[in-house]
């Protein structure tokens, strides 16, 4: 089988390049497809895009699309700027042959809003990337100098170029709380500007993995997420976790994470700074496992296109 696959995502620093990194890595361990990156299906026998400003109208072959979330639809008013483009993708995903999604949650969203069979849609986890492990001391040290972070510190990571409600970093900045807040992630003018926070900007995955081992726990205030990969990789280094509680992060964490109501990030945090190692394990499902899934995927577009 000769898989297209878009692997321009992968370039973004965001969870969804590292899912492109990750899946596209375990894809090429398999000896039973041939993987092209390109955004050309033709020659191929099934076109997989795991971002969404990859669906075509017209795929000349079978497509296989990823759907992380569907927040522009469920949040119509805070996505306006770019509510024609994800329209018309949108409907590039209703015409494909099958939907990858990485949480049950985001499979009953894609149902509901957009009607999608659900014997085309694949629940597919996402995973803790290998670099993800305890690091040790002389390690955690080293990233702490360079930043200039104290031995004690609450973590949050993700992507502060531009403000994400859903993701409420501002209320997590303004709360009163006994630790200090560590940002990680490439940030904007806006995000320089939170009070009280020291801000990493974009870091190495092996800078990150350190960081996580040396933080007293991850906070984890989202209001919505399709699946919620932070969490996954702080328990992986070891690192106690503490979330708002929403469907695909309970789905996806279940009682490895300390959880608190949508509307109490005072609770989150006092729930973060009460964490105590060990953490728990992470769940047990790998990037090989997601791509076998992915693979059975492929298989079943070329079959019904």
């Amino acid at each position: 089988m000769r898989v297209a696959f878009d692997s321009r995502p992968g370039r973004d620093v965001r969870g969804i390049g590292r899912y492109t990194r990750c899946l596209l890595e375990a894809l090429r361990r398999r000896a039973d497809a041939e993987i092209v990156e390109t955004r050309d299906p033709r020659r191929c026998d099934v076109y997989h895009t795991p971002w969404i400003d990859g669906a075509l109208l017209r795929p000349p072959v079978p497509m296989v699309v990823t759907l992380h979330d569907l927040i522009p639809l469920k949040r119509r008013g805070e996505y306006l700027r770019t509510g024609l483009r994800f329209k018309l993708r949108y409907l590039a995903v209703q015409r494909a042959a099958h939907v990858i999604v990485p949480s049950r949650a985001v499979a009953e969203d894609a149902a509901r809003a957009l009607g999608l069979d659900r014997r085309r849609v694949t629940v597919v986890p996402e995973a803790a990337a290998a670099v993800f492990s305890p690091r040790p001391p002389e390690e955690v040290e080293a990233v702490r100098a360079q930043f200039g972070l104290p031995d004690d510190y609450l973590l949050w990571v993700g992507g502060l170029r531009s403000p994400d409600p859903r993701k409420r970093v501002a209320e997590l900045a303004r709360a009163k709380r006994n630790l200090p807040l560590v940002l990680v992630g490439p940030a904007g003018r806006w995000a320089r500007e939170l009070p009280g926070v020291t801000l990493t900007g974009e870091v190495t995955d092996a800078q990150l993995a350190a960081l996580y081992s040396g933080a007293h726990a991850l906070v984890f205030p989202s209001d919505e997420e399709g699946f919620g990969l932070p969490p996954i990789e702080a328990l992986a280094c070891g690192t106690p976790v503490a979330a708002c509680e929403v469907p695909a992060l309970r789905e996806s964490l279940g009682a490895r994470v300390s959880w608190v109501a949508l509307d109490d990030i005072d609770g989150l945090l006092a729930a973060a700074e009460a964490a105590r190692r060990p953490a728990p394990a992470p769940p047990v499902w790998t990037w090989d496992d997601a791509a076998a899934v992915t693979r059975q995927v492929y298989a079943d577009a070329v079959g019904s296109g």
